[in-house]
């Protein structure tokens, strides 16, 4: 059979890559330590699961669910979104739910790039990021993120010749892999540069809420102090932004985010949602909204959870004469590479689950300027933790 050529660049995935290394490793008798996958070991919280569980018994959500059926999750999302940054949301036209933000960004290039059109990207970035540009025959410009530059991009390096094709920018701050933060001076340059380009500007925003105090005022404080597009947007001329319940609410499992942004930017995916699909079973945005307008202290539980991970395994890492710096958000270490892997992070991490049974990501998986990297994910706890340090210690002494 013949195929599209638009799965060509598709055929490799960094996930996937992992799982099969993971998998060979197990079957080989190794119990796996898997620090792969950002995918939070903490559950969703009670009254989230009791929403979902209180709908299962109620007929009337078992079946399709359209749009208008999701306004009270919408209404939900805008409130939730306005406290936290005090700019009003539209839940009418400027929400729409998605299963995931990893649906948006992957979706929202087939609404704005034609062939040959240039998405600019974060390098290293998110995969899916990437993957929608493939899915839209688009061309993609990888903006390197160096550690000189704080992993931030240096707009002025863009060719004019890639401008002048360039339809969308694609930001993601807190940052996945590197963990780098990026101030509101920094999103504030991003919307000007955009609207000099006529460039829509999107921002993947998972890690709003996983931002680590350093100081006892912040630690009293469970809402992000990571900015949104929008404090630099005000008015949502150019910017969507994607947000997910499966880093703030542990609801990974459950594939429940939403878009909000300018109107008819959101028009436009839900243009390309409805050819998709329709949506969530009613059940599960009951669980997000009781997520979104419950309680909220279990975020600040969530992220001090993140934060002692963190301690303990870069504290352990430094022990061992592996110097990384501290991350101050997300769920990662992102790592440099010691010799004789610094050009080939593959190698090592099929080599480290092989060996110890330790899983971690290859920073190649993530882009060419994150050859040289690893990032490992702060999801086990800190009794698991440590251990791992010591088996990647061995790891490292063995070769050497």
């Amino acid at each position: 059979m013949q195929f599209a050529k638009r799965l060509e660049p598709l055929q490799s995935n960094v996930f996937a890559d992992m799982d099969i290394a993971k998998a060979k490793a197990l079957a080989n008798g190794r119990e796996i330590i898997d620090l792969s996958l950002g995918s939070s070991d903490l559950p969703a919280e009670s009254h989230v699961i009791e929403a979902i569980a209180e709908s299962l018994h109620d007929k009337s959500t078992h079946g399709y669910l359209l749009f208008n059926g999701t306004q009270e999750f919408r209404y939900a999302a805008s409130q939730w979104y306005s406290l936290r940054f005090g700019i009003s949301v539209d839940p009418e036209t400027e929400v729409l739910p998605l299963i995931g933000s990893q649906e948006g960004t992957a979706h929202l290039p087939l609404a704005i790039l034609n062939p040959g059109d240039f998405a600019l990207l974060l390098d290293p970035g998110y995969p899916s990021h990437a993957g929608g540009v493939y899915l839209a025959n688009g061309q993609i410009y990888p903006m390197p993120l160096r550690e000189e530059n704080n992993f931030l991009p240096v707009f002025e390096q863009i060719p004019a010749h890639v401008l002048a094709q360039s339809r969308m920018m694609v930001l993601s701050y807190p940052h996945n892999p590197t963990a780098a933060i990026a101030p509101l001076s920094f999103f504030k340059k991003a919307v000007s540069f955009c609207q000099q380009h006529d460039i829509v500007l999107v921002h993947d925003f998972p890690y709003v809420d996983l931002v680590f105090a350093e100081n006892p005022a912040q630690a009293s404080n469970p809402i992000s102090v990571a900015p949104s597009i929008f404090q630099a947007d005000k008015t949502k001329s150019i910017s969507i932004e994607f947000f997910t319940l499966s880093k703030s609410y542990n609801m990974g499992g459950f594939r429940i985010g939403f878009a909000i942004g300018n109107r008819e930017l959101i028009a436009a995916l839900r243009r390309v949602k409805a050819a998709v699909d329709f949506n969530q079973y009613r059940g599960i945005l009951n669980g997000a909204i009781a997520a979104l307008s419950g309680p909220q202290s279990g975020i600040k539980i969530n992220v001090d959870s993140f934060q002692k991970r963190r301690d303990a395994f870069v504290n352990a890492l430094h022990r061992i004469g592996w110097e990384v710096p501290t991350p101050k958000a997300t769920m990662y270490v992102w790592a440099k590479l010691p010799e004789p892997w610094s050009n080939n992070s593959i190698q090592f991490c099929k080599d480290l689950v092989e060996n110890t049974g330790v899983a971690a990501s290859p920073g190649a998986g993530f882009g060419k300027s994150g050859e040289g990297y690893v990032r490992f994910a702060l999801v086990r706890e800190p009794s698991v933790l440590e251990p791992a340090v010591g088996k990647i210690s061995q790891f490292l002494q063995l070769v050497h």
